[in-house]
């Protein structure tokens, strides 16, 4: 007899994966630097958290004192930014990505200072 998956697992992994698609789809329709720079952020976020170096991350910015540079496969940046518990941290990094810019295979990364919130405004950067 074949293991049936419960009505709630079958829920979740359709929702997982219709989620995944949707991301890949929103992706898409940006122009591949934007989608690149998109990835990199989703991955730096993720990474960051994953690695425990600065607790309740949430937010990459890839471009704060200057553009960060893009490559077609990779985005390299030593003017982002990382938020954390609602301060801003200096960020630089090199994310390497998927030739469709839809996936960020790497995210090497530095954290700097804490930048003082009355920089915020000029960088844009929120609370």
């Amino acid at each position: 007899m074949k293991p049936r998956l419960s009505a709630l697992a079958a829920l979740l992994l359709c929702s997982v994966g219709a989620k995944a698609a949707s991301i890949h789809d929103q992706l898409m329709k940006l122009d591949p630097e934007e989608r690149a720079h998109q990835a990199c952020i989703i991955k730096g976020v993720d990474t960051i958290r994953h690695d425990r170096k600065l607790p309740g991350t949430d937010r990459v910015k890839t471009s704060i004192g200057g553009r960060a540079t893009y490559t077609g496969t990779q985005v390299a940046s030593k003017w982002g930014a990382v938020r954390a518990k609602s301060r801003w941290y200096a960020l630089k990094f090199t994310c390497d990505v998927t030739p469709d810019q839809t996936k960020a295979l790497s995210f090497k990364y530095e954290i700097g200072a804490e930048i003082p919130e009355t920089k915020w405004e000029d960088l844009g950067l929120w609370r």
